[in-house]
């Protein structure tokens, strides 16, 4: 069907633009038949009927991405889409701003260098309930509404966890009706696109803004000067990127900078003919936003992410401050901790302390005392590792050079702290040493941000229970010693992570959303996750636990046939299916996932025909990326492909065991992978995962975890019951005994050596390749315990196995663990935040129908 039977009257050329606020929306009553149609068209409230949606659509097909009629293909559909449903939001967004500029609460500032967004059609329409007439309205003129979806290119603003916990962050503030904006870096590209070329990871642009974004508004009246070099200044630019809010009326935004040059041009340099140096501050200007995450194994790249971290933090407090004025011209600075929290979302932005002290100084002509005691009750620092080696430092000489001012004020914050340390631990060396924000002497200098961030804010959290208590015993005793010495003992707290549901639940999983809300009697548990504790008294109902498999057995064919489209791999969706998806590092232990899929193949070569018949088969997925520069787990990756190469061409035990790696895992392919889980593994080292929240993705959709007492799946195994996950090895009071007996020779498993021994062989390809990785592993230098766990993991996979056969017993331990997941939504962690750390409450916006 051509566009030619949906013609638009003139009114249909009103679009709506955060930019212009010159232009005013009509109000419901109008006696203007053309306001009203309007109207029906662009309020945040349900369309009038399937049409004004087509108009809608059709509209911004023909004027704003000027489409020839007779060309309207599916991405030209899903950018007209888009962008009408853009149209409710930036109305939505526009009263929500309106409405707390008029109520002046307290708000909230959420500081992270990466938002892993994912897709943004299905969940906005799913947040503002009109997913339902925007699928029929688009049916009736030829399009399905699951087509277009899959048009979106994932938002490349992120890469593991921490972005993605940031994202169902944002959307649980809005649905809490909280007045909080998330703030971070536009970046013109992801850290890359991982592609698989001979097994090896292989690196590529990720593009993903090549045919724009309609989900973003350029707010070209918003920006700040951001000073580096003592003198050259880049400035910020602000995008707006709407977040829905579920369930109500309001809209906040996620507030992404660009990074410009000042000037575009060094017009006299350029007619000298030194063309370089003329175009040398434009580009240093605009490769700040370039790439997340750029290569830091170099000092280019340290400076260059030293410098995303700093231009977005001072663009972003500028704008703090600035909305802090404007709300209220005249007030007092000591008003600002009771209107402002802001929350540093790791290490990253840090930096933040430093240079809310330089604007207040500076710029306001606050004085030190004064200025620093806003500080200190304006931030809130959020840890969200174990490892030292992830809490930046960074060079005195590299800060120095790029922030000079920023390096004057970090050294007297840490000068007038030393003082203070002094006056609890006097003249103790040992203790000044590791509580100084400046760490080593000359030219090995460094200044330790997360010491930075300890000080300049009023709480500190982690992120599950376990790891709290690990940050106040391990990470940072000597900072407890400190603040309980002064009798503050609740600087340091706990709140565990969470998930949204709305989209790690609703959106990726409906048929099994299907099963829980006819179980239930509504999909309120939509919105309050703890209604999922119903779902127990249906544990022995065989209607229910059939349909929860026959749900799991639609997302397992879904899983299969993305594999057979992207990879051309065939898999047997009666098998089991075992699923690890997340950033490769060591600590995470993919390795041990590999080497016991390496045991399973070997055991079943084994084996006569016969045997075999009575194993439980097993397809076992790998996915996610390895940082460009981290040798070892680019390793690991290709050792995963070397092995399932050769196991799933082998004619004896292929039907009984495959081994898939996907690559670029994303948020995208997530919601396609998480719900075909029978089991996942989660099994980093205890005491090395802060918490993970895709074990918390993985049980909500049905699954089944193996893993250690390690981060969340503590919490997880207390609140479905120890019989309904599969735990094994070192606990984290027995790490330090076990890593010491390691160290000292304890002989391997006589399975782990046999294992060792066949890619030693050659048996998945020349051995010298992957050398490094069992060298990682050997001879002491075991430091995430592979070979002490080993022998626990593969006797529990083999009773993974023995519980897989019982398929009732299964889809009960199936529905138990999703029953008591209530706990794990970010709704009750963002309220957590509110209450222990922000002290902000909710301001919901009013129908302005009622």
């Amino acid at each position: 069907m051509t566009l030619a039977k949906y013609q638009f009257s003139q009114g249909y050329s009103y679009v709506s633009d955060l930019s212009n606020p010159s232009i005013k929306r009509p109000g419901p009553g109008t006696k203007d038949p053309v306001k009203e149609k309007i109207w029906s068209i662009s309020s945040t409230y349900k369309p009038a009927d399937k049409t004004s949606i087509q108009k809608s659509v059709v509209h911004h097909a023909e004027h704003t991405l000027a489409t020839d009629r007779y060309n309207f293909d599916e991405h030209t559909a899903y950018q007209s889409v888009a962008l009408s449903v853009r149209d409710y939001l930036v109305e939505s967004l526009r009263d929500t701003k309106a409405h707390y500029l008029k109520q002046d609460p307290k708000r909230v500032y959420y500081l992270s260098l990466e938002f892993l967004m994912g897709r943004s059609l299905l969940n906005s329409l799913m947040n503002l309930d009109l997913q339902k007439p925007y699928k029929e309205a688009l049916e009736e003129i030829g399009f399905k509404l699951e087509d277009l979806v899959e048009q979106e290119k994932d938002a490349a603003l992120g890469n593991g966890g921490l972005g993605r916990l940031a994202a169902c962050f944002l959307d649980s503030m809005a649905t809490l009706n909280l007045p909080a904006w998330g703030y971070g870096i536009r970046y013109e590209h992801g850290m890359f696109e991982q592609r698989i070329k001979d097994g090896i990871q292989v690196e590529y642009p990720d593009t993903w803004l090549t045919k724009g974004n309609p989900w973003e508004i350029q707010r070209l009246d918003v920006k700040y000067a951001v000073n580096f070099y003592g003198s050259e200044k880049v400035m910020a630019v602000a995008y707006d990127v709407p977040i829905p809010g579920y369930d109500t009326l309001n809209t906040n935004s996620l507030r992404l900078w660009s990074a410009m040059p000042d000037q575009d041009i060094d017009l006299s340099k350029f007619n000298e003919g030194d063309y370089n140096a003329a175009l040398a501050a434009r580009q240093r200007a605009l490769e700040i936003t370039q790439v997340l995450y750029p290569n830091d194994n170099n000092y280019a790249g340290k400076e260059l992410r030293l410098k995303q971290q700093y231009f977005f933090v001072s663009a972003t407090l500028q704008d703090v401050l600035q909305t802090f004025v404007a709300a209220k011209p005249g007030r007092s600075w000591e008003e600002l901790p009771e209107k402002v929290a802001i929350q540093l979302n790791d290490t990253h932005p840090s930096i933040g302390v430093a240079e809310l002290m330089r604007l207040l100084m500076d710029n306001f002509k606050l004085g030190w005392t004064l200025a620093w005691s806003i500080v200190c009750k304006v931030f809130a620092y959020t840890n969200h590792t174990v490892l030292p080696e992830a809490l930046e430092k960074w060079p005195v000489t590299l800060m120095q050079n790029l922030l000079p001012r920023i390096t004057e004020i970090i050294f007297e914050i840490n000068r007038r702290w030393i003082n203070e340390v002094r006056e609890v631990f006097g003249d103790d060396g040992n203790m000044i040493s590791k509580l100084s924000v400046i760490e080593g002497d000359g030219e090995y200098k460094m200044i330790r941000m997360a010491h930075l961030a300890i000080i300049g804010s009023q709480k500190v959290n982690g992120v599950a229970a376990i790891h709290a208590e690990i940050v106040k015993s391990d990470v940072f005793p000597q900072f407890v010693e400190y603040y309980k010495r002064k009798g503050i003992n609740d600087k340091f707290i706990g709140i565990t992570n969470g998930v949204t549901c709305r989209r790690w639940m609703a959106q990726c999983n409906p048929a099994l959303s299907t099963v829980i809300t006819k179980c239930l009697g509504s999909d309120k548990w939509v919105r309050d996750l703890s209604l999922l504790d119903g779902l127990k008294k249906f544990a022995n109902d065989d209607k229910v636990l059939d349909e929860v498999m026959a749900a799991k057995l639609e997302n397992k064919k879904r899983l299969a046939a993305y594999v057979k489209e992207h990879l051309d791999v065939d898999v047997d969706t009666n098998t089991l299916f075992d699923i690890q998806v997340k950033r490769i590092h060591e600590y995470k232990r993919q390795l041990l996932n590999v080497l016991g899929i390496i045991h399973r193949y070997s055991e079943l070569k084994k084996m006569s025909p016969a045997q075999r018949q009575n194993v439980q088969a097993r397809t076992c997925f790998i996915g996610g990326k390895a940082a460009a520069g981290y040798f070892i787990a680019k390793k690991i990756i290709a050792l995963a492909n070397a092995v399932g190469r050769v196991i799933n061409s082998d004619p004896d035990t292929n039907q009984y065991l495959k081994l898939v790696f996907i690559p670029n895992y994303k948020v995208g392919n997530a919601q396609i992978i998480i719900p075909a889980n029978d089991i996942s593994e989660h099994i980093s080292t205890a005491g090395t995962e802060a918490s993970g929240t895709s074990n918390m993705k993985f049980v909500m959709n049905g699954g089944i975890i193996i893993g250690t007492d390690d981060g969340a799946n503590i919490e997880i195994k207390e609140n479905v019951g120890e019989e309904n996950i599969f735990i094994f090895g070192a606990k984290c009071h027995e790490i330090a005994d076990a890593t010491r007996r390691m160290i000292e020779g304890a002989p391997w498993d006589h399975r782990l050596v046999n294992v060792v021994n066949m890619i030693r062989s050659g048996h998945f390809g020349n051995p010298v390749d992957f050398e490094p990785v069992l060298n990682s592993i050997e001879k002491g230098r075991d430091r995430y315990l592979l070979a002490h766990d080993f022998p626990a993991y593969i006797d529990c996979q083999e009773k993974v196995d023995a519980a897989y056969k019982d398929k009732k017993s299964w889809a009960r331990k199936c529905l138990n663990a999703v029953s008591g997941m209530g706990f794990f939504s970010t709704d009750r962690t963002i309220d957590e935040y509110a209450t222990k750390i922000w002290n902000c409450k909710p301001c919901p916006r009013p129908d302005p129908r009622a």
